[in-house]
């Protein structure tokens, strides 16, 4: 039996079980173990290889074990950076892809030092996701027994004790996936996953905030408080009126930009003391 030949039954004995595991997650395993237990083809051809590859891979299978790829078995894959919000705020984070994390206070979050190729993160607590769109490269996010997976979107997670957990969709697509449970759920922006005793449920949550004909100065104290910067504006405008509808995540820059063009006014942003000024 030539080379190619035994390469392809190792790899129908490696597909053979678990059937807990996707095809795509048996697929990027054997391409892992085939690189390590073979690295280079240029190699003198050796039965032993072979046969003790052969020998690895039956061991494996009937212990229903593969390589570092058990989407919940992360410490291996994720390891090596660990950013933790000890303080009583918000902390914003930008990753190494670009994509953007709103770090909640008593919250945690790891992911592994070749981020932007491997974009899957570990958490604790609670955080809202920004993420950067990259096709090749999915999102993941895992906390407790639950995993979000995203191509680009903005969400929040909120951990619960051990098991629970909260996701809610602002915008874009994510697909959930709960360990041990077949079945995923595929989340449509205002729809929010809840898992906690083993039950997952999904059910519907406003995502906007709306200001229907509201003085504008309302506008400023729910800028200070959900994003802890000062607004001031103009005092001939604190009576003025103002109709608009906002995701309740949305990016600042966007909020500020719009009331700029609304009343055309221009306006400095402050990052030292965390202060908006119209004029």
């Amino acid at each position: 039996m030539d080379e190619n030949k035994l390469d392809e039954e190792l790899k129908k004995i490696w597909d053979e079980k678990p059937n807990v595991h996707s095809n795509d997650i048996k697929e990027d395993s054997w391409e892992d173990f085939r690189s390590k237990a073979f690295p280079s083809k240029k190699k003198t051809f050796s039965w032993r290889n072979y046969a003790a590859a052969a020998a690895v891979i039956v061991m494996l299978i009937g212990t229903g074990i593969y390589l570092i790829k058990d989407p919940f078995k992360n410490d291996i894959s994720i390891a090596g950076n660990v950013i933790e919000n000890t303080t009583s705020e918000i902390k914003t984070i930008t990753l190494p892809d670009s994509s953007k994390v709103e770090l909640s206070p008593h919250s945690k979050i790891e992911f592994a030092n070749n981020f932007s190729i491997n974009r899957k993160i570990e958490m604790e607590g609670e955080a809202y996701f920004k993420v950067k769109k990259d096709k090749k490269h999915p999102f993941e996010v895992f906390c407790n027994e639950t995993t979000t997976k995203v191509l680009g979107t903005s969400f929040t997670v909120v951990g619960q004790d051990k098991t629970g957990v909260i996701v809610m969709l602002y915008e874009g697509s994510v697909q959930m996936n709960v360990k041990g449970q077949s079945e995923n759920w595929v989340l449509k922006p205002g729809e929010k996953f809840t898992y906690g005793n083993g039950n997952p449920a999904i059910e519907e949550f406003n995502r906007f905030t709306d200001f229907d004909n509201e003085k504008l100065s309302n506008v400023s104290t729910y800028i200070e408080k959900n994003y802890g910067y000062k607004m001031i504006i103009p005092a001939e405008y604190n009576d003025q009126r103002i109709t608009l509808r906002i995701t309740k995540k949305e990016d600042l820059k966007t909020i500020i930009q719009l009331i700029s063009e609304m009343y055309n006014l221009k306006f400095e942003v402050n990052e030292k003391v965390k202060q908006i000024t119209f004029q």
